[in-house]
């Protein structure tokens, strides 16, 4: 039997993989939208945005709306290809299981 691919684990934690996944998608995504789509509290979605950031896998962009902070998140070029790969990576292992 082949060994199994290793899954990225900056990637691997449910939360960061939804944010890579959002972040594929769309030109750049602000907090409460990622939020929102994470189901996850203002305090653990900035841990695992910080673990991305800290990869290089995102950038986060911090401004204002009128006096209201923004603060808003876009995948990488590193962060794209990472994420390419953990998707590489897990589709080897669903082959292994068919």
């Amino acid at each position: 039997m082949s060994k199994f691919e290793k899954l990225d684990p900056i990637i691997h934690a449910p939360v960061r993989l939804a944010i890579v996944t959002i972040l594929s998608q769309v030109v750049e995504a602000d907090f409460n939208y990622i939020k929102d789509a994470t189901e996850t509290t203002d305090g653990n979605l900035s841990t695992h945005l910080t673990k991305l950031e800290k990869a290089e896998f995102i950038s986060i962009t911090k401004s204002f709306s009128g006096k209201k902070p923004l603060t808003t998140c876009a995948i990488t070029n590193k962060g794209r290809s990472a994420y390419r790969s953990y998707l590489r990576s897990l589709q080897s292992y669903l082959q292994k299981g068919e």
